[in-house]
């Protein structure tokens, strides 16, 4: 029996009588899937969390204009039904944005709650703090960090729910935000997803991410499966029809599944093999679920393999076992790829249903197959995931408090002030920290605040450190700071900037010995300075410069050295005075005003990047270069997703004006087909007569029959090249025409 909402007279103007409907069956669904785990106790603690989050969003609401409160529950949700853990995440989940909002303290969610859901809302709030943007840079540090400062597991599981939720609703957000989220989702979330086993959840990440950061493809891949679906259908059941005969009459209990695989993955085929929608030949899977017996498993996997490959002829290179071997996330099934109906390739998955529960839901199914011999292969601390998970929904308090993810002891991880996250070998000191953020930062620093402590520079540091840097102007690296420094980003600012200093200390010598050579009626030259050099046994002139600088080597000394070898005769060389070095005018081809970048329309120095050729239309991001300014590249760019794992911070908002619409922008094609008599004058008289498109380049190559052509064009839109590409592909005898990123493509 559901228990009934009352919402009391505070709600009223508040939210309408559709969104109270809304919330009420929202709520009551979530209590539904928890039904497997929840007794009438657990059910009033979900309760008591619900009326604390509702009470706590009071007016708050979605970029959608729904109450915030239907964003909760829906996470709620997806932690039962996708990755199924029990009553204490479900609760922890309720109350997290409560305790952001200050709404309830941690004390409070103890008091009211219990100290194991206390540490997870804990958990929940420190990785709210970390800071992408910097973190991104080196998504596997990410990734790592997560796992390290998560006390307890389920605190990653639920902030994987969290942004799946906000994956699904970011259509309601600023394109900006929509692709730079989705390329952190591709880069972050998305290899998290798949290392805790999360097999859904991380290709319905990686399929929302393409959905914004790739949308003409995204499109028309749905609409094509769309279109192919009842052929589809009519193919599978032709292709399982002799299977099923023979699985029934040798009293196998069986499912037979044929899907369509994720639309990431086929555009993933479709760029690997450089071929069209059409051409990819396993754009659906067979999947064959037995209900095995635990001790069968594999015997029932490798007969059911026996039965498909009598009727239909296996690739032998693409058999794939993961039962005998699981890999090392887990995943076990058995799949082939083998020659069905209409001489099409069809892969084949054979697995049993706990395989299939694991492929699906990740190491939550676990708790279903008590008594099952652990899989080969897994992590120990995966390992350590099942056995949390294992507890059947009321998630058993002892084996939470003794799971410590402390799995990189080999690196700490410590915070700015602001909360940035920055991971440092073992070891690691102050002074390493100080030059992590920035050199002049090292240079100057004199120690430090940690957790609100004063410490030497020599401070060793230690895992949720946060640290805050005390500088000076009057400090200056010393050569015994190599001592204790461990990082080699430390060292080399270290001897660069001790070099530096040298360097300055050596022309203010240089600068003496030439006011004295000058008093003197003495030349300066090369062949006198390399004379002083020998004589004195250095190494450089800088270091003669060096030592008269520091008043190691007599000035006047040098006047009666030269004295005595006044009647010798250098050898005469001739000098340049001054050597100009010539800066390449790095200013921009581009001046026409047709960005704004980071909100700025005027004096800001950009390109359009080669490796992608941007062109009005395009979706685009700005990237910050070191001495190039900034550099203009499509979301979809080759390249996108290394930037933003490397140099999240660099890449800026862009997007073109109006009157980027009057410009000339290059794009080059591709085009393939029948090489028949003729076929170049066909190709240049729809781009030069028919659309009125200026050709920069043209080249073909004919082989057997067949040609494959590369087009440079000044096109004015993205519209426009779309335009030309598809009265291109309706012609007699051109088979793909597709656009291409560079030349080396």
């Amino acid at each position: 029996m559901l228990p009934k909402i009352n919402f009391d007279k505070k709600t009223e103007g508040k939210i309408t009588d559709r969104e109270r409907k809304k919330i009420i069956n929202k709520y009551r669904e979530l209590l539904r899937l928890s039904e497997d785990f929840t007794k009438k106790k657990e059910v009033e603690l979900i309760r008591k969390a619900f009326d604390v989050a509702f009470d706590a969003s009071e007016e708050k609401r979605l970029p959608s204009g729904d109450p915030e409160i239907l964003d909760t529950l829906e996470v709620a949700i997806i932690i039962v039904s996708q990755i199924g853990l029990g009553t204490r995440s479900v609760v922890s989940s309720l109350l997290y944005h409560s305790v952001l909002d200050g709404k309830i303290t941690l004390d409070g969610v103890e008091k009211e709650f219990d100290k194991t859901i206390r540490i997870i809302v804990d958990g929940l709030v420190k990785i709210s703090d970390i800071n992408t943007k910097t973190s991104a840079n080196q998504a596997e540090n990410f990734r790592q960090m997560l796992l390290t400062l998560a006390e307890d597991v389920r605190v990653i599981l639920i902030k994987l729910a969290v942004l799946l939720n906000q994956m699904r609703s970011l259509n309601n957000m600023p394109e900006d935000y929509q692709i730079k989220t989705s390329l952190e989702t591709f880069s972050l979330y998305a290899p998290l997803a798949h290392r805790l086993g999360l097999y859904n959840i991380k290709s319905e990440l990686e399929n929302l991410s393409m959905k914004y950061t790739e949308k003409e493809k995204y499109k028309e891949i749905i609409k094509k499966l769309k279109n192919t679906t009842a052929k589809r259908e009519r193919f599978i059941k032709k292709f399982v029809s002799p299977i099923e005969k023979v699985l029934k009459d040798e009293g196998y209990n069986y499912e037979i599944k044929g899907r369509p695989k994720s639309i990431y993955s086929i555009w993933q085929k479709m760029k690997k093999q450089n071929v069209e929608f059409e051409e990819v030949y396993d754009i659906f899977a067979i999947r064959i679920i037995l209900n095995s017996k635990p001790s069968k498993e594999k015997a029932d996997c490798w007969r059911v393999y026996s039965v498909v490959t009598d009727f239909y002829q296996p690739n032998p290179k693409r058999l794939r076992d993961w039962i005998s071997i699981p890999k090392s996330n887990g995943y076990e099934s058995l799949h082939t790829t083998v020659v069905g109906p209409e001489s099409k390739w069809v892969e084949v998955q054979i697995r049993t249903k706990r395989m299939d529960e694991i492929a699906e839901k990740g190491y939550a199914a676990h708790w279903r197959y008590k008594g099952v011999k652990a899989e080969k292969g897994i992590d120990q601390w995966m390992q350590k995931v099942r056995d949390v998970i294992d507890t059947n929904g009321s998630e058993n308090c002892e084996t939470i408090d003794d799971l410590k993810l402390n799995l990189y002891n080999k690196e700490v991880f410590v915070f700015t002030p602001n909360g940035d996250l920055k991971k440092l070998p073992a070891g690691a000191t102050v002074l390493d920290f100080a030059y992590d953020i920035h050199t002049d930062v090292g240079n100057q620093c004199v120690g430090a605040m940690i957790n609100h402590k004063n410490v030497t520079i020599k401070q060793q540091l230690q895992n949720g450190d946060q640290i805050s840097i005390v500088t000076s102007k009057t400090q200056k690296p010393k050569s015994d700071w190599l001592n204790f420094v461990v990082t080699s980003k430390a060292k080399t600012k270290i001897k660069s900037t001790l070099r530096e200093e040298r360097y300055k200390e050596a022309e203010s010598g240089k600068e003496l010995l030439k006011r004295r050579l000058k008093n003197w009626k003495i030349k300066f030259e090369d062949a006198l300075i390399d004379k002083l050099v020998k004589h004195y046994k250095l190494k450089a002139p800088v270091d003669l410069y060096y030592a008269i600088a520091t008043d190691k080597i007599d000035i006047s000394a040098i006047k009666d050295l030269l004295a005595e070898s006044k009647k010798e005769e250098f050898p005469a060389t001739e000098m340049e005075e001054k050597v100009e070095e010539q800066e390449t005018d790095k200013k921009s081809s581009y001046q026409s005003d047709f960005l704004i970048i980071d909100n700025k329309i005027e004096n800001v120095d950009y390109k359009l990047a080669k490796c992608c050729n941007p062109i009005f239309g395009d979706s685009i991001f700005g990237f910050v270069t070191v001495s190039e300014g900034i550099k203009i590249h499509r979301t979809n760019c080759p390249n996108a997703r290394q930037m933003v794992e490397r140099y999240n911070y660099r890449i800026i908002k862009a997007e073109w004006t109006k009157s980027a619409a009057k410009q000339s922008f290059q794009a080059m094609i591709k085009v393939s087909g029948v090489d028949e008599i003729g076929m170049l004058n066909k190709i240049t008289d729809i781009i030069s007569k028919d659309l009125r498109v200026r050709m920069r380049s043209i080249s073909m190559d004919s082989n057997e029959g067949m040609f494959d052509g590369k087009l440079k064009l000044f096109v004015d839109s993205a519209k426009h090249l779309d335009m030309l590409m598809s009265k291109l592909k309706r012609e007699k005898g051109i088979l793909k025409v597709m656009r291409v990123d560079s030349e080396e493509n």
